[in-house]
């Protein structure tokens, strides 16, 4: 059994975990593709438990389940990224600068200051039905070969795609499959992108794919967004 803390920093909401960072941590324990579902917001500041049952990794707060994780395949093809140009003007047509339910939220908050959260400031992708933005990872995001490490690449992946989402309504992620195709060097700025896929009632359906700025994809992600009752 291993335990995990998920500290403030990490916040999406701000009194439960970022909702692709926590998939990461969890998800990280599988060396494939894997879906990774929440079923509860994950709780901050609390000791909490990670175990395998059945190859199936569950994530718990004493008895209660907070996610899960098992293997799966991930057929996603994303399409042409947008080049480093268009994903940097995209990020001034970020509509978290002027509205945002989580404005202190570790991936996508403008209230986050620079190497504290990743700031992913995704905007509308001109011609395209997409939105973008450059990233350059922080030391601190870094394993020690230098690559970004797993639950950084989760949550990269994360918020994004909720952008991508044809819908202004607070959603919380419900479920996450990812798939991290090669290491993801930090000496080097990155393109994140995401697009819709569907909306079903209160589900919204979206992916996102993380990209070098020559192109080269590196990891993808399929993502189930609940919108909240209001």
């Amino acid at each position: 059994m291993q335990q995990i803390l998920i500290a403030q920093r990490f916040c999406g909401p701000p009194n439960s975990g970022n909702g692709g960072y926590s998939c990461g941590l969890l998800g990280k324990n599988i060396s494939t593709a894997c879906r990774v579902r929440l079923h509860q917001p994950p709780p901050l500041n609390r000791a909490l438990k990670v175990t395998n049952t059945n190859g199936q990794w569950l994530l718990k707060d004493g008895d209660q389940l907070i996610g899960s994780a098992q293997p799966t395949e991930l057929t996603l093809t994303p399409p042409t990224p947008p080049t480093i140009e268009q994903a940097r003007s995209a990020e001034k047509y970020y509509r978290g600068h002027t509205q945002h339910s989580f404005p202190t939220c570790f991936v996508c908050g403008p209230k986050r200051a620079e190497g504290d959260g990743l700031r992913l400031f995704c905007g509308p992708v001109e011609g395209r039905e997409m939105v973008a933005c450059s990233w350059q990872p922080h030391t601190d995001f870094l394993d020690d070969a230098g690559n970004v490490e797993e639950e950084f690449i989760w949550a990269a992946l994360d918020c994004p795609s909720y952008f991508a989402l044809n819908s202004d309504k607070t959603c919380l992620l419900g479920q996450m499959t990812a798939a991290i195709d090669k290491p993801v060097a930090g000496d080097q700025r990155l393109i994140i992108y995401a697009w819709e896929r569907s909306i079903d009632g209160r589900k919204h359906y979206s992916a996102a794919a993380l990209s070098t700025s020559d192109g080269e994809v590196l990891a993808r992600a399929e993502h189930l967004w609940i919108e909240l009752k209001q």
